[in-house]
C-alpha cells in the first residue's frame, strides 16, 4: 500500500498484530528484504516495512537526501498509521544509519533498537570519495551497474555457492531501484554524522546483530556499537555476510524473537 507523505508517496507493508516492529531496509534495496521476518514474527508483532524514498515502490524524487530526512519519513509513516505506542526499530546497513538518526530525533517513540550490518561512525575521506564515484556511476550507467558493483560484496562467500537462489533476486532488487533513490541515498550516507554519542545516550534495550563474513562493514564496528550502548546484546551470526537476516533467517528470527519477548 501507499500513503501520501508531506513530499512523496511512500509504499509500505503491514503484517500481523501486537507491539509495533518497524524494519528499515538498506541501500539500494527495498522492503521485500524483510519478507521472512514479516512472516515469522507477525503473530508476535505488527511488522511495518516501508520503502524509503526513491526505493522499491516509493516515489522516486530527486535528492539529495539526509538520514534525518529518511528518519522523519519513517516517523511520519507511524503518524499516518496512527501508531502512538513506542516501537521496536530495526535497520540494516543504511537502514541502521536511518535508525540511529531516528534515535537522535525521536527517542521518545522507541521501545528498543535493532542494528544489523551497520556502524555508528561517519564516512572516512576514502569512503566519501567512493560514494562520489558511485554517484557518477549511477548517473552514467544506471542502477544495473550499481547492482553489479555491489552484488559480490553483499553475502558471505559461501552463500554464492551454497545459496544461489538468494543472489539473482537480490541483484534484481538493487537494479530496480531508481537512480534518484540511489544518488539520494549515497548523498545521505556520505554526509551522515557520527552516531556514537547518540548510542551512548540511548537508554532502552538494544540488539546488535552482524554477519561473521560481512565484506562491507567489519564485525569490529558492530562490537564497538555494542560497547557504547548502555543496554545491548551482541550476536555474531556465522556463515552470514552483510545481510544476515536474509542469509540465516531462522537463526536471525530466533534471536530477534527472544529479544522482543524480553522487552518490558
Amino acid at each position: 500500500m501507499k500513503n501520501t507523505m508531506p513530499s512523496f508517496q511512500m509504499a509500505h507493508s503491514v503484517a500481523g498484530s501486537g507491539r509495533p516492529l518497524l524494519l528499515i531496509h538498506g541501500y539500494p534495496l527495498n522492503r521485500q528484504l524483510w519478507r521472512a521476518q514479516a512472516e515469522a514474527l507477525q503473530e508476535l508483532c505488527t511488522v511495518i516495512t516501508p520503502d524509503l524514498r526513491g526505493h522499491g515502490e516509493s516515489e522516486a524524487i530527486p535528492g539529495p537526501y539526509t538520514v534525518d530526512m529518511l528518519a522523519d519519513d519513517c516517523a511520519n509513516l507511524l503518524d499516518h498509521l496512527q501508531i502512538r505506542q513506542p516501537v521496536i526499530l530495526g535497520g540494516v546497513s543504511m537502514g541502521g544509519y536511518v535508525a540511529m538518526a531516528f534515535c537522535r530525533r525521536h527517542p521518545e517513540r522507541l521501545a528498543g533498537l535493532l542494528l544489523i550490518g551497520t556502524r555508528a561512525g561517519a564516512d572516512t575521506p576514502a569512503a566519501r570519495e567512493n560514494r562520489e564515484k558511485a554517484i557518477r556511476l549511477a548517473h552514467e550507467a544506471g542502477a544495473g551497474a550499481i547492482a553489479d558493483s555491489m552484488l559480490p560484496k553483499m553475502f558471505a562467500p559461501l552463500t554464492y555457492t551454497q545459496r544461489p537462489e538468494l543472489v539473482a533476486p537480490l541483484r534484481e532488487m538493487m537494479a530496480g531501484t531508481s537512480v534518484e533513490g540511489i544518488v539520494g541515498a549515497l548523498a545521505a550516507m556520505k554526509e551522515r554524522p557520527d552516531s556514537t554519542s547518540t548510542l551512548a545516550e540511548f537508554s532502552k534495550p538494544a540488539l546488535v546483530l552482524h554477519g561473521a563474513y560481512d565484506q562491507l562493514i567489519p564485525p569490529q564496528d558492530a562490537q564497538a556499537m555494542h560497547a557504547v550502548l548502555p543496554r545491548s546484546q551482541f550476536m555474531l551470526l556465522p556463515a552470514a555476510g552483510h545481510l544476515p537476516h536474509l542469509e540465516q533467517p531462522e537463526a536471525f528470527n530466533t534471536v530477534l524473537r527472544q529479544f522482543i519477548q524480553s522487552l518490558p
